[in-house]
């Protein structure tokens, strides 16, 4: 056990500047990350803020929060909107990031494929009080572009914005032209890691790029989109909090409302917090066994992630 010990010590000394370089991330987790979740017991208790979270009393019975969110008549509601806003984005927000990361990866002419690069992720740095605005003029019922060329090309102008069925495609759309470039970045650093060799070889036994992007690009990066998957699987009950905060509106919210904005209004603009943690907790719980669902599935194809 001596000798163990000892060749230990001997590695973290060896590694001493590595591991120096990683204290102000791992400080930073400890700090923001882990000490925080000591705050989740006040699901269980009828926290008071001038009481602190020692000294409020307990919930009676201690799932008393939980209970009262579950007998709220939004629950059922508030869990639909949630699920179908994020599935929504993780259906239609997959496919995009990859299949510009493809067609960057196939173009030859460096000037254009780095203009497109840089121009397809900078929306990923507007915020979405910007994004909104850029909506609001191309969407307005009354003053938006699209609405006034559909006006005067003889239809009706239609309420993107304020319709319970546009609502949710705008958010998926703003969603996937605010990510799509940024996404991207990932499965190009992903391609640029597949030997060139299995191209030349594919090239000289005649295969055609699209032979080659199936064959040899998709299975090269096949890890990247299976952590990248489990990875939003983890956040599935996140649909988005700021966006959808922003662009929603009352007559949107039997379509729109999510749990995050139900806890933003009733939880802590009305100071329960108590009742925001206790849901808040409920949507980690989720969120974890769906990641273990998901990783568990992905290693009978031997491609989880741990």
């Amino acid at each position: 056990m001596t000798g163990k010990r000892a060749r230990h010590f001997r590695v973290l000394r060896s590694y001493k500047t590595l591991y120096l370089m990683m204290l102000p991330a791992i400080i930073y987790y400890i700090v923001y990350r882990y000490v925080p979740m000591y705050g989740v017991v006040i699901a269980f208790k009828d926290y008071n803020i001038l009481e602190g979270i020692v000294n409020s009393p307990w919930a009676d019975p201690w799932y008393k929060h939980f209970q009262v969110f579950y007998e709220s008549p939004y629950f059922s509601e508030l869990l639909v909107n949630t699920f179908l806003i994020s599935v929504y984005k993780l259906i239609f927000g997959m496919f995009p990031p990859l299949a510009l990361a493809i067609l960057l990866n196939e173009c030859r002419v460096r000037w254009f494929k780095s203009a497109i690069q840089t121009l397809s992720y900078m929306p990923h740095f507007l915020s979405w009080v910007i994004i909104y605005g850029i909506c609001l003029m191309l969407l307005s019922e009354n003053s938006g572009i699209l609405n006034r060329w559909i006006v005067e090309s003889g239809g009706r102008s239609i309420p993107f914005l304020t319709s319970t069925d546009w609502f949710r495609s705008v958010l998926v759309g703003s969603e996937i032209w605010q990510h799509t470039g940024w996404s991207a970045i990932i499965y190009l650093a992903a391609m640029a890691g597949i030997d060139p060799t299995l191209y030349e070889a594919a090239r000289v036994d005649g295969a055609s790029r699209l032979r080659m992007i199936w064959h040899i690009t998709l299975p090269g990066i096949r890890n990247v989109i299976v952590l990248l998957l489990i990875l939003k699987l983890g956040s599935v009950l996140d649909a988005g909090f700021e966006q959808i905060y922003i662009f929603y509106n009352v007559q949107v919210y039997p379509v729109a409302d999510i749990l995050d904005t139900w806890v933003f209004r009733t939880g802590l603009e009305q100071l329960n917090f108590s009742l925001a943690s206790a849901v808040g907790l409920f949507k980690s719980a989720i969120c974890l066994i769906l990641v273990l669902g998901s990783n568990a599935l992905a290693k009978k194809w031997g491609q989880g992630i741990w």
